[in-house]
C-alpha cells in the first residue's frame, strides 16, 4: 500500500525527511499499511512550504518514539528522491489524490486533508504523481543524457518511455531503487547546483559534446547509508573524487579543504593551489554539504 506523508519546513517534529520521518501515534496504524512500501512526502503551505508533492522515498520500518514511549513514532525511510520539480496537487480540474475530488470548494481542502498527514493511495495514483514528479528525468528526450545514450542509466530510461503506460505503472518501483539510474539523477542535481564546477579546483571543463566533465561524489557513502540528495554531495573533477572517496581529503566544518598531504602523491598538490579559505559552493545555501555528512566523511579522514 502506497501513502502520502505531509510535512513542512517548520515542523515541530523530528524529522529528517531523508532518514526519518516523526509522527504522532493517532497515524500508526495508517502508517503500518504503508510499511515496506513506497510514499510521497508532500509540503503544505504552512510553514512556508511549497504546496505540493516533493520528493519520494520507502519506508524500511515503523519504530517507537523512545522519548514518548506510546505517543508518537518513527518512519524509518530510505531511497529517498527528490522530485525534479514541485507537483501540484491538481492536474487541470482533477486532483492527483481522488478522495480530494469531492471536495467542491477549493478553499475547503486544507479542511479536508486535517488529521490526515498519514494517509494511503492507490498505486495508481502514487504511479501518476511520481511520472509528474519526475518528469524530466523520465522523459526519452531529456537533453541531460549522459554519455549520449551509451551509459547503463540511458538504457534503462529508453526501455521504460518506450514501454506501455500499465507497463510503465508497474515498472516504477523497480525504476526509483535502480542504483544506476539514482546515481544519474544524483549527479545531475549535484552538477547543476555546482554549475559544473569542481569544488575543489574550481575549474568548470565541458568536453566537445557538450557534456560537463566534473563528477559527483556522495559524501557520505551510499552503501553506508548516505542519502542521494544534494547536500551529500560535492561536485569533484576525477582526480578530486578519487582523493575524496578514499578520505585522503576532506572538509572541515567551515568549508575549507583538508589534505593528507603526506598521502597525496606530489603530483596531485597542485590541485589546491587555489584553495584559500574554503571550497567553492551553490548559491544556494541549502544545498551546501550538510554538517553531519561531513562529520562521518571527516571521521574517516586519513590525515586526522
Amino acid at each position: 500500500m502506497n501513502g502520502v506523508f505531509d510535512t513542512r519546513p517548520d515542523t515541530a517534529y523530528d524529522d529528517d525527511i531523508s532518514r526519518r520521518y516523526h509522527f504522532p501515534n493517532k497515524y500508526l496504524a495508517e502508517a503500518e499499511r504503508i510499511e515496506k512500501d513506497w510514499i510521497i512526502f508532500r509540503e503544505s503551505r504552512r510553514g512556508g512550504g511549497r504546496q505540493g508533492y516533493v520528493a519520494v522515498a520507502r519506508v524500511s520500518g515503523i519504530e517507537p518514539d523512545p522519548s514518548s514511549p506510546g505517543k508518537s513514532s518513527y518512519a524509518r525511510v530510505t531511497d529517498y528522491l527528490e522530485f525534479d520539480q514541485v507537483v501540484p496537487l491538481k492536474r487541470g480540474t482533477q486532483y492527483y489524490e481522488d478522495r480530494l475530488n469531492s471536495v467542491t470548494n477549493p478553499a475547503n481542502i486544507g479542511v479536508a486533508l486535517q488529521g490526515k498527514s498519514v494517509r494511503t493511495i492507490s498505486e495508481e495514483e502514487f504511479a501518476e504523481i511520481t511520472f509528474a514528479g519526475l518528469a524530466d528525468t523520465l522523459h526519452e528526450a531529456n537533453p541531460h543524457r549522459l554519455d549520449h545514450g551509451k551509459s547503463e542509466a540511458d538504457q534503462i530510461l529508453k526501455s521504460f518511455v518506450t514501454a506501455a503506460p500499465e507497463v510503465q505503472k508497474r515498472q516504477i518501483v523497480g525504476i526509483l531503487a535502480n542504483r544506476p539510474l539514482r546515481d544519474w539523477v544524483f549527479r545531475r542535481s549535484v552538477v547543476t547546483a555546482y554549475k559544473e564546477t569542481c569544488a575543489v579546483t574550481g575549474l568548470r571543463i565541458v568536453n566537445g559534446g557538450g557534456k560537463a566533465e566534473v563528477q559527483a561524489a556522495h559524501i557520505r557513502a551510499v552503501k553506508h547509508d548516505g542519502p542521494d540528495i544534494v547536500p551529500n554531495g560535492i561536485a569533484l573533477s576525477a582526480t578530486c573524487h578519487w582523493l575524496f572517496d578514499r578520505h585522503l581529503i576532506s572538509l572541515r566544518d567551515d568549508y575549507s579543504l583538508l589534505v593528507a598531504h603526506n598521502r597525496v602523491p606530489r603530483r596531485f598538490q597542485d590541485l589546491f593551489s587555489n584553495q584559500v579559505t574554503r571550497i567553492h559552493l551553490p548559491e544556494d545555501e541549502k544545498l551546501w554539504p550538510h554538517s553531519a555528512y561531513i562529520e562521518w566523511h571527516r571521521d574517516r579522514f586519513i590525515g586526522r
